[in-house]
């Protein structure tokens, strides 16, 4: 919800409620002096610093702004894989986008701490928007991730990407377990163990966590994407498993993105596409319910009930014919 207290009770469509929620115990006023002094050396003295991190622990960003009028982000990540992530993609491929990014100002790998132009735009997660707008905009979301996709690799990626992670599987099954349904270990042993059938894929640039809080429209409707930590050459299916949420009974939403990605999936990467989101969905849950976070394992538990129940169809057809119940 968007209320605050004294708010009427009718909408006010000039009320700016699509703001980050500090997480409990965190909303530190400004990040520790060495990170202030070092994004001071790249930009300037900050005479205002806000905090914008999401509402998780591991989330820690700050709003700065300058003595003469500037506005940047920084961003000090959780650990050193976050960080060469991040600091790889905004000096890499990002820049290839042609402004629909934010610009590295300065990085700090002793510190795990980056300094970033900010970006126009409001994040789509929370955004209401009538169902015309919401199809031109899922359009501008398959065009962005198809340019993303086709970014060039800054290095060959050692050989294809890995089907199954079969070490962190073994992990977040471990976690996820006591907050399981019947069958659902089963049903995810099953995927993987299908997946071994999978030819070999080709890896290319992708975002990694590309969902509506990364996505930011601007006044004019232009998209922007932010959060590049989890950034890696992997199989392009994987930048879509955390957008089909947004499927879920909107066929015109499927078929706007993919009109604007330009082309379906073959039937391997439907498959592949499987797989990923099972993966993804015992991932969240043991990272979730570790965290403390109840929507990342409802939306995990959900994810699993929608691939075993193959309400999903459209976009992800089972290994073997049919989903396996």
């Amino acid at each position: 919800h968007f209320q605050e207290p004294g708010d009427p009770i009718g909408h006010d469509p000039a009320a700016d409620r699509l703001r980050p929620v500090p997480a409990p115990g965190r909303g530190e006023p400004r990040p520790g002096r060495e990170a202030r002094e070092f994004a001071e050396r790249a930009v300037g003295r900050i005479t205002a610093w806000t905090d914008v991190s999401w509402t998780r622990a591991e989330s820690r960003v700050w709003r700065a702004e300058g003595a003469s009028g500037g506005v940047w982000f920084v961003k000090i990540h959780q650990n050193d894989r976050f960080h060469g992530r991040e600091v790889a993609a905004l000096e890499g491929w990002v820049p290839g986008l042609g402004g629909a990014g934010p610009r590295l100002v300065a990085a700090d790998a002793t510190l795990r701490t980056v300094v970033l132009t900010a970006v126009e735009g409001r994040p789509l997660h929370g955004a209401v928007l009538p169902p015309d707008e919401e199809r031109r905009v899922f359009r501008a979301i398959g065009e962005l991730a198809v340019r993303i996709h086709a970014s060039p690799l800054s290095a060959p990626p050692p050989g294809t990407a890995p089907v199954v992670p079969y070490t962190k599987l073994r992990r977040h099954l471990e976690g996820a377990r006591p907050h399981l349904r019947s069958g659902d270990e089963e049903y995810v042993r099953w995927v993987v163990d299908s997946a071994v059938r999978l030819p070999p894929v080709e890896a290319v640039v992708t975002h990694g966590d590309l969902r509506l809080r990364n996505l930011l429209r601007a006044g004019d409707g232009t998209l922007r994407v932010i959060g590049f930590e989890r950034s890696e050459p992997q199989s392009a299916v994987r930048d879509l498993v955390r957008l089909l949420d947004c499927f879920d009974g909107r066929e015109d939403l499927h078929e706007a993105f993919f009109d604007g990605y330009g082309r379906r999936l073959t039937t391997d990467e439907r498959a592949r596409l499987l797989v990923e989101r099972v993966l993804d969905a015992v991932s969240g849950i043991a990272f979730g319910s570790k965290v403390g976070d109840p929507e990342l394992v409802a939306r995990g538990r959900r994810t699993l009930l929608r691939c075993r129940a193959g309400t999903a169809s459209t976009v992800l057809p089972a290994i073997d014919g049919g989903a396996r119940r």
